[in-house]
């Protein structure tokens, strides 16, 4: 027996293939949408150059990797992270596995171990059970783990650059970044879905 869509499932499937940054992502070839928003972030705050050292968790299917690898050029590196494949990028080193884990998490430190980090950037999102507290808190849970990341790894004049949804949490999370981060940007891509609950923090300028 074939199940019906509900109505919501619809919704979402006629918006999406409305949606204009779709179509663009067929016709350039990219691997996701998710290109365009950190496109949209990187010309107006500038986020990438020639030689930096980045970070990007939640990496799968590689829309940002594939983006930053062409910025940074050969002198710069990319390690991506994500638990589900990834298809490879000329240039980026690719780790799979749950960052959360302590053998994946130190697999993630080790390779970067003698690197300058300039840039951690996180598209992470856990997958959605349907139970709103539930996903938030397990969204929270990621979110934390990729800002230890950032402090760990990133130079004193690093960028850190995460994907989150406002939530109970919200307002918590970021009072910690200021705690360790002297600018922080609230960011809504126009290429980010008006009725999204996603923002992105871009944080700089760590304290010392």
């Amino acid at each position: 027996m074939i199940k019906k869509r509900s109505i919501s499932s619809y919704r979402w499937l006629s918006e999406h293939f409305r949606d204009p940054y779709v179509r663009k992502t067929h016709q350039k070839n990219l691997r996701s949408r998710s290109w365009f928003k950190l496109h949209d972030i990187d010309v107006k705050y500038h986020l990438f150059r020639t030689g930096m050292n980045v970070i990007d968790l939640g990496s799968s299917p590689g829309g940002w990797s594939e983006y930053a690898i062409k910025h940074v050029g050969k002198t710069g590196s990319v390690t991506s992270c994500d638990m589900n494949a990834m298809n490879k990028i000329s240039g980026v080193f690719f780790l799979q596995g749950d960052i959360s884990k302590k053998i994946i998490f130190n697999a993630l430190l080790n390779h970067i171990q003698y690197k300058k980090i300039n840039l951690v950037m996180s598209d992470m999102s856990p997958k959605i059970t349907g139970i709103s507290y539930t996903d938030m808190s397990n969204a929270f849970d990621l979110f934390n783990l990729a800002f230890k990341i950032a402090k760990i790894t990133l130079s004193n004049k690093g960028i850190f650059l995460i994907k989150l949804f406002h939530g109970e949490e919200f307002e918590n999370y970021l009072h910690n970044m200021y705690d360790f981060f002297n600018t922080i940007r609230i960011c809504k891509p126009s290429s980010s879905r008006s009725r999204s609950k996603e923002v992105f923090l871009l944080a700089k300028k760590k304290k010392i």
